[in-house]
Order: structure tokens, then C-alpha cells, then sequence
């Protein structure tokens, strides 16, 4: 066999002996995922076995090197261990804002002690991070924001920023550890003037507020900085922003290609994954027929799904070679967004009135309408539907503009 052909088969065979039954089945609720942190607790003995045995192995962040805690695993390796734990539907062991954006971030832009520290401590579930990115002003035009951060200079020693402002639609603020955010540093200049800073979320004058969404569910926060202290320096080769002072906007690009890619679900997740053969064994659960033309929207979204995989792939080794289009991410997203509203549109059909339930055990406390209503923030997070299009007509079609 070939050495791609032998890493299959062996990673089939470790799945086969360390991946719970339990961590094979759909996930039903918020505790179904773990996403680590100082506060995180495990729901049951099977996620905990899991998430150590991935731990061991480097597979929480299997395509990182082995100095930063991944398993160092080759582009083509990473896509067959994919791949295999799609192939028994198994949970990822550990789900994290740090590995999908600032992970990555940190590889191409962080220092070696940035890297040593943080990513080694995301690998192993001990820090859960936030994003400071949207502002009450300052949502599609991001590059707007006015938090500002005040440079303090202690002739003493401990320069430090003094950060004032709000940042909304802060995904788990409340539940975070530490915040990757941006903050303006020079008012003079508007994309010069951005700082990519990350500091404690138990920091003194750090505050969130949930949100409240028509799925019932609270999400998103509104968090407010009140002349939070933000050190320079967290140690030798360690500085507090990402990049360079004022050029955070370059950070910030980069990392908005990988968060759209997770909100796409390109970044993996059944988001996207294929529900004809599912709804069909839910409906006959139920004792119930799907109707001919409700099984051909199904199969046509199957087919949708499978076309969008393959286009991620496609991307996904572009960017590798380095011939990827920078507005790929844009397309993901959208498609992406779109599917996944598709996707719940149709299981809302499958279920007909049951699926409207909102509270019973039956539906899991409503979990098909909550999670269908939920899906309506799709085109607006991370990039609104209208902008991306926009993007895509500009920069791929060469559309004149308006």
C-alpha cells in the first residue's frame, strides 16, 4: 500500500478503538460540544475519553506542528483523517474560536513565543478565546470601529494601552476566557490605526451583557471595556498584539477568510452535510411518508452539498499552492450560508407541524424551529449576504460597480 493508503487504515483502525459510541451520535444540544476553557466541565465519562485520546494524539488540531500541540500532519493526511471521522459521523474532540481564526493567525503572523504559549494552550482545550470584531457602528464597515486604546507609558516600567468601548454580537463573551480584538490606536489614519490585541477577559473593566435571540437562545453578547488596563507584554517574545502596532487590519483580513470558512461550515460540522437518507429514517421513526416532491428538494440538496464539498477542497488545495483567489472565502461563505438556511428550511418541511413545537422533550425542547430561526443570523454574521455578493461580483466577475 501506499503510505497515504497505510495512514488510512490506521486511522481507521484508531477510530474504531478510541471513539466512543456516544461520540458518533448527532449532537443535540449546547453540552454535546465541548469547546474547553478554565470553566469547561465534560458532560459525560465518553467526551472526556475522547477529547484525552485526541489530546494524546494531536488530533484537536491534527494539521498543526507538533511544537504548538497538533499531530503535524501532512495537507493530505489531515484530509483522510477528515474524512474518516466523517465516516463514522464522529464529534470533533474539542471546538474552539482559537483553533478556527486565531490559530491560524497566529501561525502566519504570531512570534515564536505567541506560539509557544497560546496555540499550545488552545491544542490542549485550556483557553477558550472570543472575537472583538463588531461594533453598535461598525458592522459591515468593520473598519470603522472606535474602540480606542490610549497609550500609557510608565517611566516605571509596564507600558500599557488603557482601552475604552463596546464591542456587539461577541459570540460566548460571557463564557470566554481571553478576547482576540480589535482596537484603534492612531485616530489619523483609518486602516493604519488598527491594533489585533488579545488580552484576559477577567481583566478589571471587562463587562458582557447576553443577548437575547428569536431562537430563545443567548448566544452573542454585547461587551464594554471601561479603561482596561492592556499590557504591552505578556513575556519574552510575547507582545500583546498580533502583527505590528497600527497594522492590525492585516491580521484582521486574514483571519475574517478563516472565520468565514467556519461559519460557511467548509471548516467541518454537518452544516452542509447531506439529509435525504436522515430525514427519510426521522420520518419513518415517526410513521410517516415523505412526500415525492419534498424527497426531490432533498436529493437536489444533497447533490448541492456534495458540489459545495468538493469546492472547499478545491479551494482548500489552491490555498495551499498559492493559487487561491482572495475572495474565495467570500463565495464559501455565501453558498455556504445559503445551504445551511436550505438545510433547515427543509427539515422544518419534513417534520411539518411538530417541527413548530418549542418546548416539548419530544423536539428536544424545539430544537428544529430554534435551530431554523437561528439560521436567519446566517447572512448577516461574519460578512452580510449583500456584501459578500458584492465582493464577488467586483473582485471575480470584474463587474463594474454602481
Amino acid at each position: 500500500m501506499s503510505d497515504l493508503e497505510t495512514f488510512r487504515s490506521e486511522t481507521r483502525a484508531w477510530l474504531e478503538a478510541n471513539c466512543p459510541a456516544e461520540m458518533r451520535e448527532p449532537v443535540r444540544d449546547e453540552d454535546d460540544v465541548y469547546w474547553g476553557g478554565r470553566r469547561a466541565t465534560f458532560k459525560n465519562v465518553a467526551q472526556k475519553a475522547w477529547f484525552d485520546a485526541c489530546l494524546a494524539k494531536g488530533y484537536t488540531v491534527p494539521a498543526w506542528p507538533k511544537a504548538y500541540g497538533g499531530a503535524g500532519l501532512s495537507a493530505a493526511e489531515a484530509k483522510v483523517l477528515r474524512e474518516e471521522m466523517s465516516r463514522i459521523n464522529a464529534r470533533p474532540p474539542l471546538s474552539s474560536f482559537g483553533i478556527w481564526m486565531l490559530g491560524p493567525a497566529l501561525l502566519h503572523f504570531g512570534t515564536e513565543g505567541q506560539k509557544q504559549r497560546f496555540l499550545n494552550e488552545i491544542a490542549r482545550g485550556e483557553i477558550r478565546w472570543c472575537q472583538g470584531y463588531s461594533e453598535p457602528g461598525s458592522g459591515s464597515d468593520l473598519v470603522s470601529l472606535q474602540t480606542f486604546g490610549e497609550e500609557v507609558v510608565d517611566p516605571a516600567g509596564g507600558d500599557h494601552w488603557v482601552v475604552n468601548g463596546q464591542k456587539i454580537w461577541t459570540s460566548y463573551a460571557d463564557q470566554a476566557d481571553w478576547i482576540f480584538c480589535l482596537v484603534r490606536t492612531n485616530k489619523e489614519d483609518k486602516y493604519k490605526g488598527i491594533t489585533f490585541m488579545l488580552f484576559d477577559m477577567a481583566s478589571e473593566g471587562v463587562t458582557t451583557k447576553p443577548i437575547l435571540l428569536i431562537s430563545g437562545n443567548s448566544p452573542f453578547c454585547e461587551t464594554f471595556f471601561d479603561n482596561v488596563a492592556v499590557p504591552k507584554s505578556y513575556g519574552e517574545d510575547c507582545p500583546a498584539y498580533v502583527g505590528e502596532v497600527n497594522r492590525g487590519w492585516d491580521v484582521a483580513k486574514y483571519l475574517l477568510g478563516h472565520e468565514r470558512e467556519m461559519i460557511s461550515g467548509a471548516g467541518g460540522g454537518d452544516r452542509t452535510a447531506a439529509i435525504g437518507a436522515m430525514m427519510k429514517r426521522h420520518a419513518a421513526k415517526l410513521g410517516d411518508e415523505i412526500d415525492p416532491v419534498l424527497r426531490a428538494e432533498l436529493a437536489l440538496f444533497d447533490v448541492d452539498a456534495l458540489a459545495y464539498t468538493a469546492m472547499g477542497e478545491k479551494f482548500l488545495d489552491e490555498i495551499k499552492v498559492g493559487k487561491a483567489h482572495p475572495a474565495q472565502p467570500n463565495m464559501m461563505k455565501y453558498v455556504g450560508t445559503e445551504l445551511n438556511k436550505r438545510r433547515h428550511e427543509l427539515m422544518m418541511a419534513v417534520g411539518g407541524s411538530r417541527s413548530l413545537e418549542w418546548e416539548s422533550e419530544d423536539t428536544g425542547g424545539g430544537k428544529p424551529a430554534r435551530g431554523w430561526l437561528r439560521t436567519k443570523a446566517n447572512s448577516i454574521e461574519g460578512g452580510t449576504s449583500e456584501v459578500m455578493l458584492n465582493v464577488i461580483s467586483k473582485r471575480i466577475l470584474d463587474l463594474p460597480g454602481a
